[in-house]
Parts: C-alpha cells; structure tokens; sequence
C-alpha cells in the first residue's frame, strides 16, 4: 500500500536556471526517438545539472529517477535512461553535489543536502505534464542507482514516502560498517573514496575533518561512527517500506553482501518486498553482468511502478556463478543459482573440523610488511576477485605473521554459500589485537591456495592480554570446494587495504572449535545448457554431434602465425563487430588497415565511430564477428600469449593514493606474474619523465603526473606495441605537450603507438599517421602530412603585407576561387585546374614578393572533409 506522506526539507522550491532540449537517435528498429532535456537547477543554493528523457506522445508515465556512482556524473546513467524512456518511464538524471556540472560539497549523501535534493527533484517531476501522478505533487517514481548512486536510492525512499520502488546496486546499508568493519579502519577504500572526490577540501568540513582523523590515526573513534552511520540508510531502515531488488557483488571488498543482507532483513521487516541478486562482479572487478541487471530493474518497476502484475520479476534470490572459461573467446562462464526464498547468510551451516594447535603470531612493526588479499583500484576491469573465481590464487600472507589451521581433505564437495564462523582465543601483549580473517580453499597436493573472491575480515579484539575466546564471522561468499580439496582458515596480523596498529605486538590464537559453513542446499543452479537437438538424438546419432563440436573447436583454433607478417606490429583484416543482439547494425565493419614498427598512429573519428570497439577487440577483451587482428603476425584472442607484447591505456589506471608512484608500479608488475628483471621499470619511467614525483604519494599527484604514471604502468615490460585510448583527457596545454613528447620518445626506439584522441591538434603534432573512421569504416588511411596536405588552399608567406587593391588583382586571377588576407600574407583557395606554379608567376608579376608558398590545411579541416562534418 502507497503511502500519501513525505519529506519536505525547508527550503525555496526547485529553480531552472538553464533549460535545452534534443533528440536522440536511435536504430530503425526503436519504438520512437527519445527527448532529451538539459537543465541546471538551483536547489537549496546548489546548483544541479539535470537531464530529463522522455519519448513523444500525451500519456502520463511514471518517472524513474537514476543515481551515478561516486566520481561519476549523470552522463555515466544517459544510455540506461535513453532505454528505461524507450520503455515508457519518463527518466531524470542528475549530477550530484560536487560532482559533473553540479555545485556544492559532497556530503555522502547526507539527508540534508544530496537527500533534500531528491525530494525537489521530485518535486519537480510532480510538475511534468509526461509524468503520472497518483495525487497532486505526488508522481509515481522509481529509483535505480550503484554504489553511492544505490544508497541515495534506499536513502529517498526512507526520507520521502512518494518513492514507490527501488532497486539499488552494490552499495552500503551502513557506510560506517563498510569503512571500519568491526572497528578496523578500510585505509585504501576509504582514501581511494576522497581522492576519487577530487580530495578533502571538495567534501564538507565535518567529513575531511573526520578522515584526515582517522587517517592519521589509524582507528575510526565513535565521533566518526556516529557521523558515517547517520548518513547511511540503516538510518531509516525502518521507514523503507517501498518494493526493493538488491543486487549486490561478490567481488567487492568495498561493500560486501554482507551490507545487502542487512538491507533486505530490515526492508522484508517492514512488510514490503525484497528480491536479492548477488552478481558476479563488484567494486573489485569481474562481470557487472550491466544487461541482465538492467533488464531485471525495468521488469521490476514494470511491475510495481506501472502496475503489470503480470511482469516475471526473477526469482526471490538469485546468485551468479562462474563455471570456468569458455574456450572460444576466454570469457568467464556464468550460470544462474535460484531459490524461492532467500536464505541469507547462516543457512544450513555444516561444521568442519579443523586442526592446528596454539600458534603465535607477529605483528612487525609499523605493521609493514602487510599481507595482500584484494587490490582495490588495481582490481578493476577483472581484478584478483576475478582471477579467484577462476582458481588462480593471488593472495600473499608472510611466514611468522599468520595462524594457521587446516581440515582434512572433504568427503564430497561443499558449496559454501553465506559467512563462514570459527570461534579461537586470542591472546596479546598488546591491550588490543587485530586480525584478518580469511578461509581458503587449498587443492589436493596443498601448494594451490585459493582466496574465494579475495575477501578477509577484520576484527578488532580489545581486552587480549588476559586471553579472549572471539567468534568470527567470515566474509560471505558463494564458493564450491571440490572433493579432496582442504578448508584452510588463516588469521594474519595484518593486510594491505586496512590499518593495522604500528606497534609491534605478539599474538597467540588457538582454536575453540569447528569451522561451520553454510550451505544454503534450497539454491538450485541451473544446468549448463544444451541445444534441444541433443535430446532429439538417440545414441549413435548424439556420438556423431559429439565428433562435430570435437572438429568444429579444432576449427575454431588459434590461427597458425603467419611469418610475413611477423615484423609488423598490427595487420587489421576486414575486421567487423555487430551490436549486440543485432543482425545488420555494425559498431565495426570491414575494417583493415596496417601499422608498422616506428609509427606513432593516430585514431580518429567522430563519436560511435568504432574506434573504442576496434582498440577493445585489438587488446583482445572482446571477439570480433568476422575478420581478423594480428600482432606481430600472431592471431589475437582472449588470452594470447603475443598481447604480451602489448601495453594499453585505456580508460585511465587506479592507483593506491598511499603509496609512491614506484611502488605502485612494482606492486602492478609483482601482480602480473612476471619476472622483476621483465619489467624494465628504470626505462619506462625515463620516458615517462616524472623525475623525483616517483617517491611522493600518489595521492600528491596532480592530474597530470597520474596520467603520466598510468602510461608508464601500461609501458612496464617495453611492450613492441602500445595502445592510448585519449590520454590527454583532463590535462592542461603544458601537460598535453609533455604527454606529447612521452609518446614520440617511446617510438623513436622503434617501438609502434597507437593514440585515439578527439585533440585534433595534438594528434597532428604527435602522430605520423592517421587511420580516420567513421560508422564503423574505413574513410581514409596514411600519413599525416598527406592527408593534411591534400586540401585546395594555398598560404602564400609575403615579405610586407599586400595591399587591398593587390588582394583584390589575385582574386581576379584565373584557377583562383578566393584570396583572404591575413596576418602571414595570403589564404588562396585553388578551383580545380588551378596550380600553385602558374599562381606563384602571377603574383611575381604583380610585384608581390612571396617569401613562402605552402598548402594550408589544418588536420581539422581534413577530418571533417572526410566525415562530411559529423562529428
């Protein structure tokens, strides 16, 4: 049932400062194009950039507003709401306080600024002619969001009753739980949080003083609990009566399913509906799974926000499981696990003996070196969560500074499915201790160790120095232990994303009893799929398709390398990629072109061009449709040995603020794999040229030194060929010239760069040539000074300046379309026929006296004749 009520903070009303309006085009195939309307808003002294989507016709719709993620702004939500309006929502975006376009500090959503603005934005949409409204001043309105835009989602819908469905992701119940689990500050997360803010001074006061606090002190105190804890929706928790997805990662040592399992036991409290979906991916990388998640929020709010009961919104509880790598394109394989309730994190607990005896433990002093579990900032775009879930193990505990207590090799297989709980008595010479907790899944000769999703707990035990039985609770986590694989469970001293005290201490822990685990046995996973005709087969006749797939993969093999080509760092061959789910619309079609060793290759093209698609498929994240990539004669796939050979920039680089720039690096390499020696640190970081910056803190970096840091990571090793996807963004002229000369002294040794930018200036200084696309073709190829010099005008360089009347005679001249004068001489635009010889005679004739003759053609004009101005 509605609720009529809400939540009106004091304050003017909504104010539109600046409005403008546009359409957007969509496929042939699309219902109908969708508006767009931009407009600044001043609310309550702030001043908030907005876009509202709508499509034509006179019916009132409901509204869905869409929250951006931290650092994000509102165009990170514009395609979700180009397709949420194509589906009938009239769709409102927004930047939120200090972020995009938007004024004002950020406040992590505090109920009285970024919150109160959602009730104006609210009641703003109550006044829109397109939106349905169950009474006045009252629209029917979803909210969709992830991270901190999934917390202003269950934040408005505790603080404003006109809210009518939600469906947040990856976020927090409780941000002060989140940041200083069981009293242990999350040092990384939480300065990766205030630097991705733009720094301290951008939040409020109240907030940058209580971080530079517990940052300096190493332990969050209940000043900073209490301030944190008031901004989260735990503190509404019991005023969230709204219909409610949660979707929540399981690679995220941000915000664990630890915070969705609080929200969903406290909303389902209040009578109103809960469905929970835990999906592969999180804050620390892996598959976000973007299409399903979007396709289940739009089945939701059809409907509780329109009212279509008949709408499959999923199941209660849903879990993503990844099942090994497909073989063809190297992708993670992920099945779906249902139940028809959820079950929690304590369900069906299975107890398992362990052993080990009492062990002592050191923690160093200045509790370096620290343990490495999950790489926060470093895990995007697949992370060490990832590499887990494949079986790779990538965690690092040091000899003397963790306990250890093992099980015996499993029966059968246990799928562990919620948090784990062991109970052990610590003792410490210290007052207090802190320890991590983890459990690892440990294969059968006991070298292999696995970290499921990377994940630890912290926890802080006070009171040590007599001895203290403690139970923890372990990080939840859906996790299969294959038979006569062992449970391990290690407590160490310390770990690399939280503080640890710098005193040196001496730790003692023994076990108190049996690990349990829960198991969750209602989820069902669903099988792998196989075609229908398989069923339809009888025996003899499933042999031979089993002998087709057996040839058809041998068919599907890597290409032999091909020795022509094997001194030639890139050979595009009719390269093509379609759209998803499309037959006929092409991102990238018959593309081809080469690169050799030397050049500094430039990629240009309008927005939609194709050229995120090509670079993507050349680094081998995703497969093309037809055609074929070789590198170095070497045909690409996911997971070719020959990328190797390549470095990439692509979408800026995460740092860890604390730590230098150089020990970044090193701790990238070391991530990799690779020998120290392979990393040719010392001539990477002479190109890059950033001097004595390499020992400060990243977190000093202006935005300049960080782009120059992320090319020399994507440098590491001296890859033969290196890819730059806009490496100039967010740079100053000066620091655009230096990046400039990075990426000439790279090639110089003959290695190859490959730079997409929208500077077209830049690029005509710093490549030497240019590949030029445009709706996914080839529109022209070659060097740059060819294509540069390829137009019809001429710039004639005169001693003295030219007189009207002279400009005026060479006007008149035959082959000669127009004369501009300027401050260098002459502009003359040629018509075809005309010659610069027979031109360069009539001036001598007319007494000019031509110091130079050149053509004139800025790489601009140039690119703009060979896209007919679409950009």
């Amino acid at each position: 049932m509605r609720r009529r009520g809400r939540f009106r903070p004091p304050g003017p009303a909504v104010v539109v400062l600046v409005g403008a309006g546009t359409w957007t085009a969509v496929a042939s195939d699309a219902p109908s194009p969708v508006h767009r309307s931009d407009k600044v808003m001043a609310v309550d002294g702030v001043q908030l950039d907005t876009s509202f989507f709508t499509t034509p016709g006179t019916g009132r719709r409901p509204a869905v507003l869409l929250a951006h993620g931290f650092g994000g702004s509102k165009a990170d939500m514009r395609q979700e709401a180009e397709d949420l309006a194509r589906q009938g929502y009239a769709v409102l975006t927004w930047s939120a306080r200090g972020f995009g376009r938007s004024t004002g500090r950020i406040g992590l959503n505090d109920p009285k600024g970024e919150v109160a603005d959602v009730s104006r934005l609210i009641d703003w949409l109550a006044k829109q002619p397109q939106v349905r409204l169950d009474k006045p001043g009252d629209p029917r309105v979803g909210m969709a969001g992830g991270s901190y835009g999934g917390a202003i989602s269950l934040l408005t819908a505790g603080y404003d009753q006109r809210v009518d469905a939600i469906a947040p992701s990856i976020t927090y119940w409780n941000l002060a739980d989140a940041l200083f689990p069981n009293g242990v500050f999350k040092k990384l997360w939480a300065g990766i949080f205030f630097n991705t803010g733009g720094g301290c001074a951008r939040f409020e006061p109240a907030l940058c003083a209580m971080y530079d606090r517990v940052a300096e002190s190493g332990q969050p105190d209940a000043a900073a609990v209490k301030l944190l804890a008031e901004r989260s929706p735990s503190a509404v928790g019991t005023r969230i009566k709204v219909p409610t997805l949660l979707f929540q990662g399981q690679t995220d040592s941000l915000f664990t399913l630890a915070q969705s399992d609080a929200a969903a036991k406290a909303i389902r409290a209040n009578g109103a509906p809960v469905d929970v979906d835990w999906i592969a991916g999180g804050h620390d990388g892996g598959d976000l799974e973007t299409s399903r998640v979007e396709g289940r929020v739009t089945s939701w709010f059809d409907r509780y926000l329109k009212g279509d009961k008949a709408t499959d919104t999923g199941p209660a509880f849903r879990i993503t499981r990844t099942g090994g790598v497909d073989s063809t394109d190297g992708a993670a394989q992920l099945r779906g696990a249902t139940s028809d309730s959820y079950p929690g994190l304590e369900s069906d607990r299975k107890s398992i003996a362990l052993t080990g005896g009492t062990q002592r433990v050191e923690n160093p002093a200045g509790a370096t070196p620290p343990a490495v579990s999950a790489l926060p900032g470093l895990g995007a775009g697949g992370g060490l969560s990832q590499l887990s879930s494949l079986g790779v193990g990538v965690s690092l505990d040091f000899p003397g500074q963790y306990a250890r207590f093992d099980s015996a090799p499993v029966a059968d297989n246990v799928q562990i499915t919620g948090s784990p709980t062991a109970t052990v008595h610590v003792t410490s010479t210290s007052d207090d201790a802190v320890l991590f907790g983890k459990v690892y899944d440990v294969g059968p000769d006991g070298t292999q160790q696995v970290l499921p999703a990377q994940l630890v707990t912290p926890i802080r035990v006070e009171g040590t120095r007599s001895g203290k039985d403690v139970t923890i609770t372990l990080p939840a986590i859906d996790h299969e232990v294959q038979k006569g694989h062992r449970l391990r469970l290690v407590l160490a001293s310390t770990d690399l994303g939280y503080a640890s005290p710098t005193a040196p201490a001496t730790y003692t822990v023994s076990l108190k009893g049996a690990l349990g685990v829960p198991t969750a046995p209602q989820v069902d996973t669903a099988a792998a799929t196989l075609p229908a005709w398989v069923w339809w087969l009888p025996p003899a006749g499933a042999l031979v398709a089993l002998a087709l797939l057996v040839t058809g993969r041998r068919r599907t093999a890597t290409p032999a390398p091909d020795p022509e080509l094997a001194e030639v760092p890139l050979q595009i061959t009719d390269l093509s990629k379609r759209y998803a789910g499309s037959t006929d619309r092409y991102a990238v079609r018959e593309l081809s072109f080469r690169v050799e060793k030397g050049q500094v290759l430039g990629l240009l093209g309008p927005n939609g061009a194709g050229k995120t698609t090509t670079l993507r498929m050349l680094m081998g994240l995703i497969k093309p449709d037809g055609g074929e990539i070789r590198v170095f004669g070497h045909a690409i796939r996911p997971g070719a040995p020959v990328l190797s050979r390549v470095g990439a920039f692509v979408e800026g680089a995460g740092f860890l603020p604390h730590l230098s720039g150089r020990e970044n690096l090193e701790l990238y390499w070391q991530a990799t794999g690779r020998p120290a020696a392979d990393s040719h640190i010392e001539e990477a970081l002479e190109i890059a040229g950033l001097g004595d910056a390499l020992a400060r803190a990243v977190r000093t970096y202006s935005q300049g030194m960080r782009q120059r840091l992320a090319i020399a990571q994507a440098m590491l090793g001296l890859p033969d060929l290196l890819i730059l996807d806009e490496p100039t963004n967010g740079l100053d002229p000066p620091q655009i010239r230096e990046m400039r000369e990075v990426m000439i002294r790279y090639a110089a040794a003959g290695r190859t760069v490959i730079v997409s930018s929208h500077l077209l200036a830049e690029v005509e200084q710093s490549c030497t040539h240019l590949v030029v696309m445009d709706r996914g073709r080839l529109i022209q190829a070659g060097p740059v000074a060819e294509i540069v010099g390829s137009g019809d005008t001429l710039l004639v360089g005169t001693g003295v300046p030219v007189e009207e009347p002279v400009v005026e005679k060479v006007a008149a001249l035959s082959g000669v379309a127009s004369v501009t004068r300027t401050d260098d001489g002459l502009l003359v635009r040629m018509e075809p026929g005309g010659s610069a010889p027979r031109l360069v005679a009539e001036l001598v004739r007319l007494d000019v006296s031509v110091a130079s003759v050149g053509p004139h053609r800025r790489l601009e004009d140039a690119f703009l004749t060979l896209i007919g101005g679409s950009a």
